[in-house]
């Protein structure tokens, strides 16, 4: 046989064209020969494969409990095994449209975002972060890359941006909290506000990036972000969502609907990155602590648009 194919290599080949171009129409993955790269068509990839978690995700439940009350948030080394955390219910499997990188320091500070060279050249680029306590590298280096991008910082438990960001007239600090209510008179220490106030007060209309990190806080403050927009339809005012979990004492049956508010506006997790420093000093103890990095899909926000639809690109080609 091996004397057939020597003497008749173009049989050969072209009996091994037919059976490559036989595979790849039977087979049930998407052919990379005819692979839309543009950016709607990458966007129905990664939904349609988050949706297939979102299935097995309640097939997991089922598999450890009838209902989401059946499931521990961190369960003992015990039977039934494995003993799976929360974590596992909620992997980040929705695929980064963009390039996907860690903007600002490793360990604490730095922050996974998604498509941040989108943002180099945005004219009224939006950027809120809550809750830095001094570790700015994440806000320093979007700084440091962008050209007009302004970062708009919130921390009552500080007086400034950290060490990184020094008179820069495009960051703007306050000394105030974020909350699902407003407490800000003069009698009011700390001052609170919440988003739709700030948004208000500063005349912004469309957030390209968030960032929360307040202590648990993140639950009712989101809800109450977040409600009003799922009753109106509107999309939400950001396009993207970096926040730290804090799942102290939460129990699953709260944590899943919760979680599934944030789906139904239309985030979607990319990455997220367990907080194991504050684990390596709370040995023993529950490993309650995640960074959570989402993308909106709802809207035409910069990271799923291309630049003629997205705000603040409405006269910019």
């Amino acid at each position: 046989m091996p004397i057939v194919w020597q003497r008749h290599p173009r049989y050969f080949l072209l009996v091994a064209l037919v059976l490559t171009a036989t595979f790849f129409l039977l087979s049930p993955y998407e052919s990379p020969l005819s692979t839309d790269s543009t950016l709607p068509a990458r966007l129905d990839r990664a939904e349609r494969v988050y949706q297939r978690l979102v299935a097995s995700r309640k097939d997991l439940i089922q598999r450890y409990g009838t209902t989401s009350r059946d499931i521990i948030m961190f369960p003992p080394d015990k039977d039934p095994w494995p003993a799976y955390t929360v974590w596992s219910f909620f992997p980040p499997s929705f695929d980064c449209p963009h390039e996907l990188e860690r903007i600002g320091a490793l360990g604490d500070g730095g922050k996974w975002a998604c498509g941040m060279s989108r943002l180099e050249h945005k004219p009224d680029c939006i950027i809120y972060t809550f809750g830095m306590n001094y570790e700015t590298t994440f806000e320093a280096e979007l700084l440091e890359r962008t050209r007009h991008c302004q970062v708009w910082g919130y921390d009552y438990r500080s007086n400034s941006f950290g060490s990184h960001i020094k008179n820069n007239y495009r960051a703007h600090f306050f000394s105030w909290g974020l909350a699902n209510f407003d407490s800000h008179e003069s009698h009011n220490n700390p001052k609170l506000y919440t988003l739709k106030t700030l948004l208000q007060i500063n005349k912004h209309e469309h957030i390209d990036v968030l960032k929360i990190d307040i202590e648990g806080w993140e639950f009712e403050t989101l809800s109450q972000i977040i409600q009003p927009y799922i009753s109106s339809g509107e999309p939400l005012p950001f396009g993207q969502l970096i926040v730290e979990i804090h799942a102290w004492d939460k129990k699953f049956e709260d944590f899943l609907p919760w979680w599934e508010m944030l789906e139904q506006a239309g985030l979607r997790p990319f990455m997220n990155e367990i907080n194991l420093v504050y684990q390596n000093y709370n040995r023993g103890k529950d490993t309650d602590l995640a960074e959570y990095s989402f993308i909106n899909i709802k809207g035409n926000n910069i990271f799923i648009s291309d630049p003629q639809g997205a705000p603040g690109y409405s006269d910019v080609k």
